[in-house]
């Protein structure tokens, strides 16, 4: 026979919804809402993060140290925006691997609420891998709207996902690594564990080269991309935009795809 107790642990790691016929009143009875999200707190690549999700995949995350480690002030932050409450519950299988890793992978991201353009922007800074960066113009021209870059930087402010969906690889266009929802020490703390050389970046951009190219491949590149990372001093070429270094007879990457990119 099963204790009492250990069904009452049973039923409050539940973070998707119960079979049908549960009599929904057991729950309210142990102080639970059924229709609440799931909900943990976990070590973040650069500091702790309050992660919450729903059976179709984590839908909010939340630096900690926004909230004073507080549980109760997530939950406040959660039901503000989804008018859902929230509960502990057992972490995503996936989630370790993906905040170690920088990369989703099989954790499954749940962007309902957010309109078609906000899916578009946060779909694509998906696209960008660990360690590298994109100018907000970058991601305004990949989805078909070039002219969209203060925009984009809404879109991206309202990410409710935010390190799981990297908006922090999205940066100004003069290459300065601007504003951030966690604020801008956490977005270079993040860039920083990901190997990127933030101050090395910012220095070259203010020195007017916000591209590099090969003088053997006659291939040009962002400067933090793996590509471009791999040039030696002697054969590294800077342009301040694309314009030039396609004047000079270079090409864009494949991969980064920097052709068309605006500087400030």
């Amino acid at each position: 026979m099963t204790d009492a107790p250990d069904v009452l642990t049973s039923l409050r790691g539940l973070h998707t919804p119960p079979p049908p016929g549960f009599d929904q009143r057991v729950l309210a009875r142990i102080g639970l809402d059924p229709s609440a999200d799931g909900y943990v707190l976990v070590d973040g690549p650069t500091e702790p993060l309050f992660v919450a999700f729903t059976d179709r995949g984590v839908n909010h995350v939340l630096s900690a140290r926004v909230v004073d480690l507080d549980a109760d002030r997530f939950a406040t932050a959660h039901r503000a925006r989804f008018g859902r409450g929230i509960r502990p519950a057992p972490a995503p299988a996936a989630l370790d691997a993906a905040l170690r890793s920088g990369r989703p992978g099989k954790l499954r991201i749940d962007l309902r609420g957010v309109t078609e353009f906000e899916r578009a922007v946060l779909t694509k800074a998906l696209e960008i891998p660990p360690g590298e960066i994109r100018p907000y113009a970058w991601v305004a021209r990949e989805i078909g709207r070039p002219r969209a870059v203060r925009a984009v930087g809404t879109a991206l402010g309202h990410n409710p996902v935010p390190v799981l969906v990297p908006c922090h690889r999205v940066v100004r266009s003069d290459g300065v690594i601007g504003d951030y929802v966690f604020g801008t020490l956490m977005k270079r703390a993040l860039l920083g564990a990901e190997r990127l050389d933030v101050d090395g970046n910012e220095r070259l951009a203010r020195s007017g080269v916000h591209l590099v190219g090969s003088d053997t491949t006659h291939i040009y590149c962002y400067p933090s991309c793996r590509h471009a990372r791999r040039i030696t001093d002697r054969r590294r070429v800077g342009f301040p935009n694309a314009a030039r270094a396609e004047a000079a007879g270079y090409r864009p990457c494949r991969d980064c795809r920097p052709g068309g990119a605006q500087t400030a």
